[in-house]
């Protein structure tokens, strides 16, 4: 069952476990400053009774933005529900075409192309799918505002599908849980193809995307003591320039809460 609840200003989506408080981070725009960006970020600490909710620029966390490669974490979903793709073992033949980064220029499974964020492999999955299914999966997960129109390129990209940080951060959460309505088994699958960085006691699960425009990382830090969720976009009017300052941003912030071990170093 969904329910929203309205604390200090900060409308968030709360799914089966409601946060008892919203705490507006003002201190955090210091390092929004100190990497010269423009964002917001959203932080349910569920190592604490009552889920707090840390939020910095709560009216920009409302605001709905193109999910770019985010979407990966629930297009990979819908692939192996309608069975476009069987495992995270099939292998997706690269078509010879050069693209900008390396990493796409190979062969791919699912980690593989999860891991260098594979556009063209997404690009198939979305035409095995069709937006009319595609449309009815993101209605069922209430994904953003379950757009799928486009008048060129791929809809999670350059079309109007678009989702908030805050929903993000609830679409998160409903993964984490294995509620969302799909098979558990596939979910459990996504949450290991999205590990990032693993310690002794903790693991971290995360996503960028990035549309040209707007950068995003998201996902959580899994500890002994619970979950913590995080979302957090900027502006990149420097484009390439701008994208390691999402980890940074964000990493720098999870140190703060120690939500990630303070050694640990944002890659570019």
């Amino acid at each position: 069952m969904m329910y929203f609840i309205h604390l200090s200003g900060f409308l968030l989506a709360a799914v089966f476990a409601a946060p008892v408080m919203a705490n507006e981070r003002a201190d955090w725009a210091g390092l929004f400053r100190e990497h010269e960006a423009t964002g917001t970020i959203v932080v349910v600490d569920g190592r604490v009774a009552g889920n707090p909710v840390s939020v910095y620029a709560p009216k920009r966390a409302k605001q709905r933005f193109s999910p770019a490669s985010t979407y990966k974490i629930a297009h990979t979903l819908f692939a192996l529900d309608a069975g476009v793709v069987t495992d995270e073992f099939q292998v997706f033949r690269w078509d010879g075409i050069e693209r900008t980064f390396a990493g796409h220029n190979r062969d791919q499974d699912l980690r593989s192309a999860m891991r260098v964020s594979a556009l063209w492999v997404y690009e198939q999955l979305a035409d095995a799918i069709g937006t009319e299914r595609a449309h009815g999966y993101l209605q069922r997960i209430d994904y953003g505002n379950a757009d799928v129109t486009t008048r060129s390129g791929s809809y999670w990209v350059d079309g109007a599908l678009a989702i908030s940080a805050q929903e993000q951060v609830s679409f998160l959460r409903r993964l984490y849980r294995n509620r969302l309505p799909l098979p558990v088994q596939h979910q459990r699958l996504v949450k290991d193809l999205i590990i990032v960085e693993a310690g002794r006691d903790w693991i971290l699960r995360a996503k960028t995307g990035w549309d040209g425009r707007i950068g995003w990382w998201l996902g959580w830090v899994e500890w002994p003591s619970g979950p913590v969720f995080f979302a957090l976009n900027i502006d990149t009017p420097n484009r390439l320039a701008d994208l390691a300052k999402r980890e940074q941003i964000g990493r720098a912030i999870l140190r703060s809460m120690d939500a990630l071990p303070g050694d640990q170093r944002a890659q570019p």
